[in-house]
């Protein structure tokens, strides 16, 4: 099944590729690699979830925002690839930095809500290496942030 017809089935619609918030590229591609910058979980011009996680945003909301960057990330993937999704090869690399309060360790479990979406859409080709961390602030006190590197032709 095509990476948009799976998108389709899940119900999902990709955003316009977001722009830059500060001196930055949204991706580069070098060879058969594009690596898409950190994303923040914008929807609609607005931010899906602002603060640490979980005193201000529980660890399910900030599942659902990096979520949320996926699509964002795969919206400046697809724009890249002049618009086929389906030159991506791999999903290599997620990173994933969660906005945390003191004491808290579930970073992991925030990070699936982008691990897993992203095998739902791609399969296998989805299943990739990744960091989880936890960090103290992010941009525009964002919860969560998300970066990718994908392998295509």
């Amino acid at each position: 099944m095509s990476v948009e017809s799976q998108l389709a089935n899940l119900d999902l619609r990709l955003p316009e590729a977001p722009k830059p918030v500060a001196a930055y590229v949204p991706c580069v591609r070098t060879g058969n690699l594009v690596y898409v910058s950190g994303q923040l979980p914008m929807t609609g011009g607005q931010l899906l979830a602002t603060g640490p996680v979980p005193s201000k945003v529980d660890v399910e909301q900030a599942q659902t925002a990096a979520a949320q960057c996926v699509l964002n990330g795969l919206a400046i993937a697809k724009a890249e690839l002049g618009g086929d999704l389906e030159r991506i090869q791999r999903v290599v690399r997620v990173g994933v930095f969660v906005q945390s309060d003191d004491g808290f360790a579930q970073q992991p479990q925030v990070a699936n809500g982008a691990s897993e979406l992203l095998q739902k859409i791609f399969g296998d080709k989805g299943k990739h290496a990744r960091a989880a961390v936890g960090v103290n602030a992010l941009p525009l006190n964002a919860s969560v942030e998300v970066e990718f590197l994908f392998e295509v032709t």
